[in-house]
């Protein structure tokens, strides 16, 4: 899903001191200038002015970007985020750009403890979120990965609902059937059950990017179905509360329909992003529509409908120009290049790559929505590797995919399942450009990831892959892969 806003933007109630006092006598301008410096010495473009130095003291934002962490860990190299006064990143990885009520009690972590029977819209998210000087503080993959178990990750290889739940404990909002749904008609609706449906979406995309979605997705259909039931039997207290949940609702339906998408289940993804799509409609919400949008055109590319695909770029990019977000314009135009290589149209995928890096060097922002963390320099080029793919210029499309895999784990390991991808994808053109002991090689790599990452998506590429290098058995490293790739456990 991967399968991505970039600067977390929710208000926090208590300003950044720390933060405040490694700025020391500089201005705030000042303090952005020498941010800009020691981004441009690690490579990275960030857009920080005085506005933003000045909203991270605030404490408006609790937690930056990917960019901005890994500019201000080399500003400040032994310290962690923590120490630069940020929160957790899994307390904001929803969509920052819709504040919480100022009035509203923050959401607490609620310790792993054995799942017990539950009220109707009750969530719990079994997680914890270290503190003090400990460098994982700030990185939730980091506390996944010391809580997930052998058990856990055959729970994600074996795809199996029981074990699954078993393992993940209950992530999100669930009804009993429509009984329990109808019972809720004309209860009061407030904050609380707004904030546990962004609590389910950041969950949900947090458990994709380490994991894929094959073994998420019928789990994660609940706490959608109770996200709309709120919508339709539930009386809001207030407008801001109402818009909300429907943003929550919208995202939540995206989030699935993701995981759908990213498990073959084409049909599935299109009816949860039409219904994301629907809401955003209902609720005049210009940045849930550009999602829904995008996410429906990627869904167009993969289903064989690149004219579609086209289309549905276009018509979030028209969404979202008045949202102040270059980067996501910049993913937009890359979506829209993956439908005109899929036409076969290279003048118009070379003129989408071109808007695409353009808008991408103009850096992020304060508007970049939450939920494009994920698009960062190792997207572009995997996105981009695609578009050459489809053109079927091999040796190209290598290029930019090794980029890709190369880019993703220096910078954002925590990515797992992105890191496999973009290595699948090298893999398979490296061997359909001729070069089948490098393509093993790759091929080699992903098998080693897939003990943690289910994901159709990859599970496809890698047997594409394999089918291609059958001729060049012959070769000591394909026989590897091959036979690794022969011991993998199949779907039922």
């Amino acid at each position: 899903m991967a399968s991505s806003p970039m600067a977390s933007s929710t208000q926090s109630p208590r300003p950044n001191l720390a933060f405040r006092r490694l700025r020391g006598q500089r201005s705030p301008g000042e303090f952005a200038a020498a941010v800009r410096r020691a981004a441009r010495e690690i490579g990275e473009r960030v857009c920080c002015d005085a506005r933003y130095i000045g909203r991270v003291e605030a404490g408006e934002i609790r937690c930056p970007n990917y960019a901005y962490e890994r500019v201000f860990l080399h500003m400040f190299p032994g310290r962690t985020l923590t120490d630069l006064g940020f929160a957790p990143r899994a307390l904001v990885r929803g969509r920052g750009v819709r504040a919480e009520s100022p009035s509203a009690p923050p959401v607490a972590p609620v310790p792993p403890t054995p799942p017990t029977p539950v009220p109707a819209t009750t969530i719990h998210l079994y997680e914890s979120h270290p503190t003090g000087s400990d460098p994982r503080a700030c990185d939730p993959y980091a506390v996944q990965t010391h809580e997930e178990s052998d058990v856990q990750r055959r729970a994600f290889m074996t795809g199996s609902t029981a074990t699954v739940v078993a393992a993940l404990g209950p992530i999100g909002l669930t009804l009993g059937g429509p009984a329990e749904a109808a019972a809720l008609r004309g209860r009061r609706v407030g904050d609380a059950e707004a904030r546990a449906v962004e609590t389910a979406v950041r969950r949900i995309r947090l458990l994709d990017d380490r994991h894929g979605a094959d073994g998420l997705y019928r789990r994660a259909a609940a706490p959608l179905r109770t996200a709309y039931a709120l919508l339709d039997a539930g009386t809001t207290t207030r407008q801001s509360t109402s818009d909300r949940l429907h943003a929550g609702a919208g995202e939540l339906a995206i989030s699935v329909g993701w995981l759908a998408h990213d498990s073959g289940r084409f049909d599935d993804a299109r009816s949860h992003y039409a219904e994301a799509l629907a809401t955003a409609r209902v609720c005049g919400d210009a940045a849930l529509e550009a999602h829904a949008f995008c996410n429906t055109a990627f869904l167009a590319r993969d289903a064989g409908r690149p004219r579609e695909a086209v289309r549905a770029a276009q018509a979030a990019t028209r969404a979202a120009r008045g949202l102040g977000s270059p980067r996501l314009l910049s993913l937009l135009a890359l979506r829209e290049a993956g439908g005109w290589a899929g036409l076969g149209d290279r003048a118009g995928c070379e003129q989408a790559l071109s808007r695409a890096h353009g808008l991408f060097e103009r850096g992020v922002r304060d508007e970049d929505p939450e939920w494009m963390t994920f698009y960062g320099p190792a997207e572009l080029a995997g996105l981009e590797a695609q578009c050459w793919s489809a053109l079927g210029e091999w040796a190209r499309a290598a290029g930019h995919a090794r980029l890709a895999a190369t880019t993703a784990a220096a910078q954002t390991p925590q990515f797992t399942r992105n890191i496999a991808l973009y290595t699948a994808e090298l893999a398979d053109d490296l061997a359909r450009a001729g070069r089948p002991d490098e393509a093993a090689r790759a091929g080699l790599r992903v098998l080693a990831l897939l003990g943690e990452v289910q994901s159709s998506r990859i599970q496809s590429i890698l047997a594409a892959t394999a089918r291609v290098l059958l001729p060049h058995r012959g070769v000591p490293e394909v026989n590897d892969f091959l036979e690794g790739h022969a011991g993998l456990p199949r779907a039922v």
